[in-house]
């Protein structure tokens, strides 16, 4: 090793290695400098951080060109030896390969953003970072119910993008369709039943029905899809036990939970101002019959008397 770093360097004056090294040395401090003012000054969360993002990778390209520029000559005499031995540390880094080829795919597709509500790897949350090599989420669920934060921070390898499928809850189409279950008595009205939650439902998810139409609508144009229905439905299936509507609507991916709370709170209060008319079922036992039972009481001997 002492005499391959030999032959690379023998030949090269001392000013030609240390200019370089000094410019590489401005280079990092310049960098660290630049990111930690743009900490301080820059509000906005997503900006600052595509701007230290882009810092730190043209600082990497600038440092690359800085020692290719001292290593070109010598590196060129050894090209077959860095060809053999390239194929031996591809072979036992191909992880990491995987990794790298990974990042960019995602930096230069449409796999996912910063931001977005993803399951990667088994993994589902918020991509809160992409780097080289790993995916930062934040996690949601597990024992959390809902899309809530665990609080857990999961470093997920890139080259899980190749290997199973990535579920984008956010991607083009930054809305889901979710569904409630309401079950109703049997001899309620069910038409009054249906235009309260009808009308619950407009209330709740109306004001996102313009925006993820419009999302909707360039779905159609980018993809090969049909048209969906993006307004609120309210269908009926009548059950031994209850009268069961589900009602189906879009909502932002980040809010299924708060609009749940929000819908069931409104039916309840609405259903309780009709007097009756329309009440909340729940899971009662109904004896249709029962056989005769014969009880039979047996009076004990009375004692004899005794003269």
């Amino acid at each position: 090793m002492k005499e391959f770093l030999e032959k690379i360097f023998s030949g090269i004056a001392p000013i030609a290695i240390v200019y370089p090294l000094s410019l590489l040395g401005i280079l990092i401090v310049s960098v660290g400098l630049l990111r930690r003012y743009l900490t301080t000054r820059i509000r906005d969360t997503d900006a600052r951080y595509y701007a230290r993002k882009y810092i730190t990778f043209f600082g990497y390209a600038l440092g690359i060109l800085i020692l290719g520029s001292v290593l070109s000559e010598r590196i060129s005499k050894f090209t077959v030896v860095f060809g053999v031995a390239g194929a031996g540390v591809a072979f036992a880094l191909q992880e990491i390969i995987a990794s790298i080829a990974g990042w960019a795919a995602v930096s230069f597709s449409s796999f996912y953003r910063i931001g977005d509500r993803v399951q990667l790897g088994g993994i589902k949350g918020d991509v809160i970072d992409i780097g080289v090599l790993r995916t930062t989420i934040m996690e949601c669920g597990e024992w959390v119910k809902s899309d809530l934060y665990t609080g857990r921070i999961v470093r997920v390898a890139n080259s899980f993008v190749f290997k199973e499928p990535v579920y984008n809850y956010s991607g083009d189409f930054p809305f889901l369709w979710d569904e409630i279950t309401v079950p109703v008595k049997h001899g309620s009205d069910h038409a009054l039943a249906r235009t309260i939650l009808e009308q619950a439902a407009r209330d709740t998810v109306g004001k996102h029905i313009p925006s993820a139409r419009k999302s909707w609508d360039e779905m159609v144009t980018k993809y090969r899809i049909e048209d969906a229905q993006i307004e609120p439905t309210v269908t009926l299936v009548v059950t031994d036990n209850w009268l069961e509507f589900s009602i189906r609507y879009v909502v932002d991916f980040k809010k299924r939970r708060l609009v749940k709370d929000r819908l069931f709170t409104l039916i309840l209060d609405e259903f309780a101002k009709t007097g009756g008319r329309v009440s909340i079922a729940s899971t009662t036992v109904h004896l249709v019959g029962a056989p005769a039972i014969d009880v039979r009481l047996q009076q004990p001997p009375l004692p004899e008397k005794r003269l």
